[in-house]
């Protein structure tokens, strides 16, 4: 029967703030549920290829250290190498991190681009999509010196691996 519900749970991502960023840098709250505690995840900024592909490039690059904030590596059973590195789960698969975003990853400019908080399976799988969440984000517009109008904006905050979005998207107006 646990392994029945484990089976039907999947993994889903909540983000602090998803909509309306600054530009040149922000910090979001990430926090999941649903993982499977034998898999390891990176947690990432990253444009978005779409649901059932890797999401890449990712802001931050690989992180071997954990003190750039750019990624977090999740995973209650890393190599040797990454003890102490890697977050351990939560009790039912989950997590909570802070990560590190901004509008720009490498060439990519997420104001033109879809860019998304997402997780991903780690080095040790990294073609097994069975991780994979992703939440939406958006930056708020460049300042002008003139008036500046209202950027239409994501409202979804949580979006589970189908990435079916919990909550519904909206437009300011």
């Amino acid at each position: 029967m646990i392994a029945l519900l484990l089976a039907l749970a999947s993994p889903a991502i909540t983000v602090s703030d998803a909509d309306g960023l600054r530009p040149g840098g922000d910090t979001v709250v990430v926090s999941g549920s649903g993982f499977d505690v034998t898999k390891g995840v990176y947690v990432a900024f990253c444009v978005d290829r779409g649901p059932g592909v890797r999401p890449t490039p990712c802001g931050g690059g690989a992180d071997t250290t954990g003190a750039s904030g750019g990624s977090q590596w999740v995973s209650s059973d890393p190599p040797p190498y990454g003890r102490g590195l890697a977050v351990p789960y939560g009790p039912g698969g989950t997590f909570t991190v802070r990560l590190a975003v901004s509008a720009k990853i490498g060439t990519y400019d997420c104001r033109d681009v879809r860019c998304a908080v997402v997780t991903r399976a780690d080095h040790t799988r990294t073609e097994d999509r069975t991780q994979d969440a992703r939440v939406p984000v958006t930056f708020a517009a460049p300042a002008t010196n003139g008036p500046m109008p209202l950027a239409a904006g994501v409202g979804a905050a949580s979006v589970g691996a189908l990435g079916v979005a919990l909550l519904g998207r909206r437009r300011r107006t």
